[in-house]
């Protein structure tokens, strides 16, 4: 007897993680439905999936881009109902008749209609970082209280999810000491800069930063890979995600990236994952869970491959990587600070309004002035989070 269809949301769907997940779904028509995709405000790409993939909802931020999209739809004769805002989107990552939520918004605005699917107890898969980098313990706490399932996208993650043992959802509750892991190992590409003079950084366009040696993703995350402040992010996300300290979580530069990360065992076993870099890969793992299906990712050829290289992150060429470790460590409303204060930095950047190495200048500043304090609500996380961001528009204004 076939299963019934999976019915998926996706939050986020123009990004790369959305593209790469509705390329997945639509290999297995057998398995998945997609019932509603969301959007910033592209809604011309967003009206070529509507019109592929025919979901009952279509949600986007922007209200013009939901007008444009509500015309463009009707004209084409599909039924796909358009919505706008953010109590759309998280009435689209709560519906009863979703079972599975593919939170891939970037930045600090995926963090409400995640944590909606979460309480809703969905199948939640994890590509929106900020989630857990600005509120972990709350999110977490959320996450098993109301017996949701969250399954890691971000290609590190997921290989050191594939890693631990019997590859259970659970370590959120258990932690991995009980597992006999000693430590997680967290690999990093080293990005566009791995190899740049550093008094060189100063001079780095935008264009420069984007271009991701390895992978293809959206503007923002390309610089914080370029700054490895995506890597420190990674860090504070896989202390929560797998209930562990930041002192058990070491970088390790693998600029090819090959092996996703690995993990550690107290016996001295070391397992790792590895796999050409295409997200399909970890989203065709996350969805399928605990199953395999098939991803469209090609086979990695070890031989072509022939050699893979390791070593420790530079602090001087990625002060980032530091100052989120630093938030890693004093917890709190300190990540959610750093990320608010990175967000800020990064657009600044990317509209030529601060040089790339000013990045670390302004996140330092705001982690270093602003009150940290452990959160009991998601109204103390947003307060902190507006602070950060307007202590850094504050400094960039000044420059």
């Amino acid at each position: 007897m076939q299963a019934a269809l999976q019915q998926i949301t996706i939050l986020g769907a123009t990004g790369s993680i959305g593209v790469s997940t509705l390329d997945v779904i639509a290999r297995h028509p057998e398995r998945y439905r997609v019932f509603a995709l969301s959007a910033d405000r592209r809604w011309q790409l967003l009206a070529t999936q509507c019109l592929m993939h025919k979901p009952r909802y279509a949600v986007l931020n922007d209200p013009a881009a939901a007008i444009e999209l509500e015309r463009e739809l009707r004209r084409q004769g599909s039924t796909t109902e358009v919505l706008q805002g953010a109590d759309a989107l998280a009435a689209i990552a709560s519906d009863g008749q979703v079972d599975t939520v593919m939170a891939a918004i970037v930045g600090a605005v995926g963090l409400l209609p995640t944590l909606a699917a979460v309480k809703a107890g969905k199948k939640v898969l994890l590509a929106n970082k900020e989630a857990l980098v600005m509120a972990g313990g709350l999110f977490t706490r959320a996450v098993v209280g109301h017996g949701a399932v969250l399954l890691p996208i971000d290609s590190e993650h997921n290989a050191i999810f594939q890693c631990l043992p019997n590859h259970r959802p659970d370590y959120l509750a258990e932690g991995l000491t009980s597992s006999g892991v000693r430590k997680i190992l967290l690999t990093a590409s080293g990005g566009p800069f791995r190899n740049t003079p550093i008094a060189d950084l100063a001079k780095v366009t935008p264009e420069q930063a984007c271009a991701h040696p390895n992978w293809s993703m959206g503007q923002k995350i390309s610089v914080d890979s370029a700054t490895m402040l995506n890597k420190g992010l990674e860090l504070i996300e896989a202390c929560w995600l797998f209930n562990t300290r930041p002192q058990q979580v070491q970088v390790v530069i693998h600029p090819q990236s090959v092996i996703h990360s690995m993990v550690e065992y107290i016996d001295g076993s070391v397992l790792a994952q590895l796999g050409n870099p295409d997200m399909r890969t970890p989203i065709a793992h996350a969805l399928a869970w605990p199953e395999r299906i098939e991803s469209g990712v090609s086979s990695l050829d070890l031989i072509a491959t022939a050699r893979l290289d390791f070593s420790a992150p530079d602090y001087e060429r990625f002060p980032c990587l530091r100052l989120a470790q630093q938030a890693a460590e004093v917890s709190g409303t300190a990540p959610a600070i750093l990320n608010a204060a990175n967000e800020c930095a990064v657009a600044a950047f990317l509209n030529r309004k601060i040089r790339f190495d000013q990045i670390a200048i302004v996140i330092d500043h705001v982690l270093s002035r602003l009150p940290v304090i452990e959160p009991h609500s998601l109204a103390q996380v947003q307060s902190a989070d507006a602070e950060a961001r307007a202590m850094a528009q504050q400094l960039i204004a000044s420059w």
